[in-house]
């Protein structure tokens, strides 16, 4: 898990005045880190192009020039000449070792973007946008300096700078950064990193409910009952990933006579050994008003995805002590306006994914939150974590029924609203990742059966 953060200028700043680091020392160290990745991964003579703006950021650009010269066939065009006091030193420097300028972007191995920073906001000029087209369509290695220049550039990698930034993580800003590695400035991120409430989940923090003990049985591991709503398929896909993911038993409760799976139990009424409950997963119009309060009438942990969201009973299920909701960004906005927390469109969401999410956690401090997207955002209270480990496979009808299935299973079996919410996201991305046919052909059933091999 690592720390994600809003900005790092108050970080350097620090640096600055706790660990008497100056400006000049952060960035040889930011240049040296680049550098090196360079150095470790292309061979020596290879051709690099490095583009620089007038900030800082083209100054950390300019001082990679320099490191590489002699080694490399390296050579520097200027996207704006230099204007801040770092980027008007570092160019002293290179123009003092006699680095070349370049005239255009051609075919090399490495082209460096070092033309703006985090600190950019705002539009490009049109030169400025056409030279990041011609950038983006170079045949090279492309790495961003810190952050990929206005979240145009296609980087393969962002080597980025003293620790990650949240704005990486934005779902439009995913084809963009690429791999990202973070680069020291003088003192391990240990040190200059200080307490956030947002993290960056790795594959790493994935605890799977293994089970370590024998003498058990199945009600050891909790009972799911699941609403079985108006379109079955939906509840069923969520009760067989449920019953994959260790819970010991899986009812679906409701009034169909479908076909169901024969590990699957089906029951009118909810199961006197319940241990948590789902609901909202093709949902429709099964249910009464008073049915899915009868459902509800119990202190059992709740999945609410789906059709809830459309619900007035949404409101109902906020008052319980322990709850999961798993909007998608549609989902998440109808919410919004129906619990009068804000009127906004889905463009406006995904700019702000952050802010929204931290809105709503502090007006519903109880309720875990799992906004789905290209890097789900989870929060509870004051907490907040990124999944970034999902892809387009998912992207595909069924895929949300397998999470709330896993989510479901993991309350069954006793874990806490967060603990089962970020548990289950992590597992989900890993099925997605593991599944080894064409991108485009992963089903809900492949996450299913993949959870057997994790």
């Amino acid at each position: 898990m690592q720390k994600l953060f809003n900005e790092v200028g108050s970080l350097d700043k620090r640096c600055y005045e706790k660990f008497k680091l100056s400006e000049d020392i952060l960035m040889e160290h930011a240049s040296n880190g680049m550098a090196e990745f360079i150095r470790n991964k292309f061979d020596k003579n290879s051709k690099i192009i490095v583009v620089v703006g007038s900030g800082n950021n083209g100054a950390d650009g300019l001082a990679l020039t320099r490191l590489l010269y002699a080694d490399y066939d390296v050579s520097i065009f200027y996207a704006k000449q230099p204007k801040s006091k770092m980027a008007v030193l570092q160019k002293q420097r290179v123009d003092a070792i006699g680095i070349a300028e370049c005239q255009e972007i051609t075919k090399c191995t490495v082209l460096v973007d070092a033309i703006v920073g985090t600190g950019f906001s705002g539009e490009f000029d049109k030169n400025i946008s056409n030279l990041i087209k011609t950038m983006n369509s170079v045949d090279a290695y492309k790495i961003a300096c810190d952050v990929p220049s206005g979240y145009k550039f296609y980087a393969d990698t962002t080597l980025t700078m003293g620790a990650l930034k949240k704005t990486m993580f934005l779902d439009a800003h995913k084809d963009f950064v690429g791999d990202i590695k973070v680069l020291n400035l003088g003192v391990s991120r240990l040190v200059y990193e200080t307490d956030t409430n947002w993290h960056l989940l790795d594959i790493d923090d994935l605890k799977l409910p293994y089970r370590d003990t024998n003498d058990t049985h199945k009600g050891s591991f909790g009972h799911l009952a699941i609403a079985y709503g108006e379109k079955g398929g939906a509840s069923i896909l969520s009760a067989s990933s449920a019953l994959r993911f260790g819970a010991g038993l899986v009812t679906l409760v409701g009034f169909k006579n479908d076909l169901i799976p024969h590990s699957i139990m089906n029951s009118t009424t909810l199961p006197t050994t319940t241990s948590a409950l789902a609901i909202g997963m093709g949902l429709g119009d099964e249910f009464s008003d008073t049915e899915l309060e009868k459902f509800l009438d119990n202190n059992y942990p709740v999945i609410a995805d789906a059709d809830i969201f459309t619900m007035l009973i949404l409101k109902s299920i906020l008052k319980r002590k322990d709850v999961v909701l798993t909007p998608h960004p549609k989902e998440f906005i109808i919410a919004l306006k129906t619990l009068n927390i804000a009127d906004i469109t889905i463009k406006e969401l995904q700019n702000n994914r952050f802010k929204y999410a931290e809105m709503f956690c502090q007006i519903y401090p109880h309720i875990t939150l799992l906004l789905k997207g290209a890097n789900v955002i989870i929060g509870q209270k004051d907490r907040f974590f990124i999944n970034p480990h999902g892809s387009s496979k998912l992207a595909k009808g069924g895929s949300g029924d397998v999470l709330s299935g896993l989510i479901g299973a993991l309350l069954a079996q006793g874990y806490n609203s967060l603990e089962a919410t970020i548990t289950a996201s992590l597992t989900h991305t890993k099925l997605a990742k593991n599944y080894k046919g064409a991108d485009f052909s992963l089903t809900p059933d492949d996450l299913i059966g993949g959870i057997s091999y994790l």
